[in-house]
């Protein structure tokens, strides 16, 4: 009874995450002989394989939002609203190509993201310009999705990383970043953390970000049901947010409270995660 609860559940989560065939794409990643960017002793493979990136990921999505022109061209041409689902799952597949898939497979990957990005164009409400490819916008993106996922796997990872496990993760994201165009991008943790603060002046909640942020936390397209889990995911996701990141969003902060329910509730919804998407185990 339990081995199938576990494989419905893992078959749902990854139909969510990765789309409809996703066990063949998973194949089709992993086996594909070649050279990788990456290789099995990395700290991406570490951080990007655990389940903490579910909480990350929410995380990453409301941080980034804080910067006008990254919000801007989100809202205008992401369709995340439509097809949030969708967008999810091209977003996992390519941190799963790019980690894990062959060189061959990941540049290509990047090669269509940076002719997407190159069509992304347009002016905020405001007025300002902004184009998808621009290597400063480039690299608010991935600081903020850096700092997000490393967050959530330092609180939830099944097997957090030492400081020097956690700067090599940085290394590694550079990798991909200056693939995608970004120019000089952090490697290690404090560079991370000073780049972030240089951030800092450009970033406001617009309108844009706080539909997105009702969106990502009080809205999400799922039955009933479930939502409360999504609750509890969502919830944990605000709490690796920096406090500025927090006020600037409106999102309260009650420490008590989330240290005596928020928190160990992650724990236990990361964990269930994490045992249903295990691989089950092999019978000699």
């Amino acid at each position: 009874m339990l081995p199938d609860v576990r494989a419905h559940l893992g078959a749902l989560l990854l139909r969510r995450v990765a789309g409809p065939d996703a066990r063949a794409v998973r194949a089709r990643i992993h086996d594909t002989p070649g050279a990788r960017w990456f290789g099995p002793d990395r700290a991406i493979r570490v951080v990007h394989g655990d389940a903490s990136m579910f909480v990350g990921g929410v995380s990453a999505l409301l941080l980034q939002s804080l910067h006008p022109l990254a919000m801007a061209a989100v809202a205008a041409h992401s369709g995340y609203r439509g097809d949030p689902w969708g967008r999810l799952q091209r977003t996992s597949t390519f941190l799963a190509v790019t980690t894990y898939g062959t060189a061959a497979d990941a540049q290509a990957a990047v090669d269509r993201v940076r002719g997407m990005h190159e069509k992304v164009r347009g002016t905020t409400p405001d007025g300002e310009p902004y184009h998808a490819a621009d290597p400063h916008l480039l690299g608010w993106v991935h600081a903020a999705e850096t700092a997000c996922f490393l967050g959530a796997h330092e609180r939830y990872g099944a097997h957090p990383l030492d400081p020097a496990g956690y700067d090599g993760y940085v290394a590694d994201t550079a990798r991909v970043a200056e693939a995608l165009g970004v120019t000089d991008p952090p490697r290690d943790r404090r560079a991370l953390s000073e780049r972030l603060a240089e951030y800092r002046p450009e970033l406001r909640a617009t309108p844009e970000a706080r539909a997105a942020t009702r969106f990502l936390l009080f809205e999400p397209p799922l039955p009933l049901p479930v939502r409360p889990l999504y609750g509890a995911l969502a919830a944990n996701a605000v709490t690796l947010l920096p406090s500025w990141a927090r006020s600037l969003l409106r999102l309260p902060h009650v420490p008590l409270v989330e240290n005596l329910t928020v928190r160990p509730a992650g724990h236990l919804l990361i964990g269930t995660i994490r045992w249903a998407l295990a691989p089950p185990p092999r019978s000699d």
